[in-house]
Protein backbone atom coordinates (compact mmCIF):
# COMPACT_ATOMS: atom_id res chain seq x y z
CA UNK A 1 0.00 0.00 0.00
CA UNK A 2 2.81 2.41 0.81
CA UNK A 3 4.34 1.73 -2.59
CA UNK A 4 1.10 2.75 -4.30
CA UNK A 5 0.98 6.05 -2.43
CA UNK A 6 4.62 6.78 -3.21
CA UNK A 7 4.05 5.93 -6.89
CA UNK A 8 0.98 8.18 -7.12
CA UNK A 9 2.84 11.04 -5.44
CA UNK A 10 5.78 10.57 -7.79
CA UNK A 11 3.46 10.75 -10.81
CA UNK A 12 1.80 13.94 -9.53
CA UNK A 13 5.16 15.60 -8.82
CA UNK A 14 6.61 14.55 -12.17
CA UNK A 15 3.49 15.75 -13.98
CA UNK A 16 3.80 19.21 -12.48
CA UNK A 17 7.52 19.36 -13.21
CA UNK A 18 7.05 18.33 -16.85
CA UNK A 19 4.01 20.51 -17.47
CA UNK A 20 1.64 17.56 -17.77
CA UNK A 21 -1.96 17.99 -16.78
CA UNK A 22 -3.68 16.03 -14.07
CA UNK A 23 -7.30 14.97 -14.41
CA UNK A 24 -8.47 17.93 -12.30
CA UNK A 25 -6.63 20.36 -14.60
CA UNK A 26 -8.18 18.90 -17.75
CA UNK A 27 -11.79 19.27 -16.61
CA UNK A 28 -11.89 23.09 -16.87
CA UNK A 29 -10.26 24.21 -20.13
CA UNK A 30 -11.42 27.76 -20.79
CA UNK A 31 -9.11 30.20 -22.54
CA UNK A 32 -7.85 33.01 -20.33
CA UNK A 33 -8.96 36.50 -21.34
CA UNK A 34 -6.69 38.24 -23.84
CA UNK A 35 -4.85 41.07 -22.11
CA UNK A 36 -5.39 44.52 -23.59
CA UNK A 37 -2.31 46.73 -23.65
CA UNK A 38 -2.68 50.46 -23.13
CA UNK A 39 -3.10 52.40 -26.38
CA UNK A 40 0.30 54.00 -25.98
CA UNK A 41 1.96 50.60 -26.33
CA UNK A 42 -0.14 49.28 -29.20
CA UNK A 43 2.55 50.07 -31.74
CA UNK A 44 3.24 47.68 -34.59
CA UNK A 45 6.74 46.34 -34.95
CA UNK A 46 6.60 46.25 -38.74
CA UNK A 47 4.33 49.06 -39.93
CA UNK A 48 3.06 52.36 -38.59
CA UNK A 49 -0.05 52.07 -36.45
CA UNK A 50 -3.50 53.43 -37.29
CA UNK A 51 -4.21 57.06 -38.12
CA UNK A 52 -7.09 59.01 -36.68
CA UNK A 53 -10.04 59.03 -39.11
CA UNK A 54 -10.14 62.84 -38.90
CA UNK A 55 -6.37 63.36 -39.32
CA UNK A 56 -5.70 66.45 -41.45
CA UNK A 57 -4.81 66.09 -45.13
CA UNK A 58 -2.91 69.40 -45.20
CA UNK A 59 0.42 70.09 -43.58
CA UNK A 60 1.08 72.93 -41.17
CA UNK A 61 4.21 74.93 -42.03
CA UNK A 62 6.21 76.47 -39.20
CA UNK A 63 8.33 79.63 -39.39
CA UNK A 64 11.45 77.46 -39.78
CA UNK A 65 10.01 75.79 -42.90
CA UNK A 66 9.22 72.46 -41.22
CA UNK A 67 5.97 70.93 -42.46
CA UNK A 68 4.02 68.54 -40.26
CA UNK A 69 0.63 66.98 -39.68
CA UNK A 70 -0.62 65.03 -36.70
CA UNK A 71 -1.81 61.64 -37.96
CA UNK A 72 -2.87 60.33 -34.55
CA UNK A 73 -3.53 62.36 -31.43
CA UNK A 74 -1.78 60.94 -28.42
CA UNK A 75 -2.98 61.14 -24.85
CA UNK A 76 0.30 61.70 -23.03
CA UNK A 77 2.65 64.63 -22.63
CA UNK A 78 4.50 66.46 -25.39
CA UNK A 79 8.30 66.27 -25.19
CA UNK A 80 10.58 69.28 -24.87
CA UNK A 81 13.77 69.71 -26.86
CA UNK A 82 15.77 68.49 -23.84
CA UNK A 83 13.89 65.17 -23.52
CA UNK A 84 14.88 61.67 -24.54
CA UNK A 85 12.10 59.83 -26.34
CA UNK A 86 11.33 56.31 -27.54
CA UNK A 87 9.78 56.17 -31.01
CA UNK A 88 9.13 54.09 -34.09
CA UNK A 89 9.78 55.78 -37.43
CA UNK A 90 10.21 55.44 -41.17
CA UNK A 91 12.29 57.88 -43.22
CA UNK A 92 11.96 58.35 -46.98
CA UNK A 93 13.21 60.70 -49.69
CA UNK A 94 11.04 62.71 -52.12
CA UNK A 95 10.94 59.76 -54.54
CA UNK A 96 9.71 57.38 -51.81
CA UNK A 97 13.05 55.63 -51.31
CA UNK A 98 13.22 54.43 -47.72
CA UNK A 99 16.57 55.25 -46.11
CA UNK A 100 15.86 54.21 -42.51
CA UNK A 101 13.15 52.39 -40.56
CA UNK A 102 12.91 51.23 -36.97
CA UNK A 103 9.89 49.22 -38.12
CA UNK A 104 12.13 47.09 -40.36
CA UNK A 105 14.50 46.54 -37.45
CA UNK A 106 11.47 45.43 -35.40
CA UNK A 107 12.28 47.65 -32.46
CA UNK A 108 11.62 51.27 -31.48
CA UNK A 109 14.60 53.57 -30.94
CA UNK A 110 15.44 55.86 -28.02
CA UNK A 111 17.26 59.14 -28.60
CA UNK A 112 17.75 62.59 -27.16
CA UNK A 113 15.98 65.34 -29.08
CA UNK A 114 19.20 67.35 -28.73
CA UNK A 115 21.11 64.76 -30.78
CA UNK A 116 18.97 64.51 -33.92
CA UNK A 117 18.42 66.75 -36.94
CA UNK A 118 16.75 70.09 -36.17
CA UNK A 119 13.55 69.03 -37.96
CA UNK A 120 13.07 66.16 -35.49
CA UNK A 121 13.90 68.33 -32.48
CA UNK A 122 11.25 70.83 -33.53
CA UNK A 123 8.70 68.42 -34.96
CA UNK A 124 8.44 65.92 -32.13
CA UNK A 125 7.48 68.71 -29.75
CA UNK A 126 4.12 68.94 -31.59
CA UNK A 127 3.03 65.35 -30.87
CA UNK A 128 1.92 63.69 -27.63
CA UNK A 129 2.99 60.31 -26.29
CA UNK A 130 0.97 57.65 -28.11
CA UNK A 131 0.56 59.95 -31.11
CA UNK A 132 1.87 59.81 -34.66
CA UNK A 133 3.21 62.69 -36.74
CA UNK A 134 4.28 63.07 -40.36
CA UNK A 135 7.25 65.37 -40.88
CA UNK A 136 8.51 66.97 -44.09
CA UNK A 137 11.94 68.32 -43.20
CA UNK A 138 13.64 70.77 -45.57
CA UNK A 139 17.34 70.24 -46.19
CA UNK A 140 18.49 73.02 -43.86
CA UNK A 141 16.68 71.30 -40.95
CA UNK A 142 17.98 67.89 -42.04
CA UNK A 143 21.43 66.93 -43.31
CA UNK A 144 21.94 69.99 -45.54
CA UNK A 145 24.49 70.17 -48.32
CA UNK A 146 26.61 67.37 -46.83
CA UNK A 147 23.93 64.66 -46.89
CA UNK A 148 24.93 61.33 -45.40
CA UNK A 149 25.18 57.71 -46.60
CA UNK A 150 21.89 56.90 -48.33
CA UNK A 151 20.75 60.54 -48.23
CA UNK A 152 21.86 62.87 -51.04
CA UNK A 153 22.96 66.45 -50.41
CA UNK A 154 20.14 69.00 -50.00
CA UNK A 155 17.50 66.27 -49.64
CA UNK A 156 14.05 66.91 -48.19
CA UNK A 157 13.37 64.20 -45.61
CA UNK A 158 9.96 62.62 -44.98
CA UNK A 159 9.21 60.81 -41.75
CA UNK A 160 6.31 59.02 -40.12
CA UNK A 161 7.05 58.97 -36.37
CA UNK A 162 5.09 57.28 -33.58
CA UNK A 163 6.05 58.74 -30.22
CA UNK A 164 5.83 55.84 -27.79
CA UNK A 165 7.04 57.58 -24.66
CA UNK A 166 9.13 60.28 -23.11
CA UNK A 167 11.85 58.55 -21.10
Amino acid sequence: MDRVVVTVLAVVVMSSLWGCETASQVTDKTDPPTPVAPAIQQVSNSEPGPRDPDAPEEFTTTSSGLRYRILREGTGDKPTSADTVRAHYRGTLDDGTEFDSSYKRGEPTSFSLLQVVAGWTEGLQYVREGGMIELEIPSDLGYGASGRPGIPPNATLHFIVELIEIE
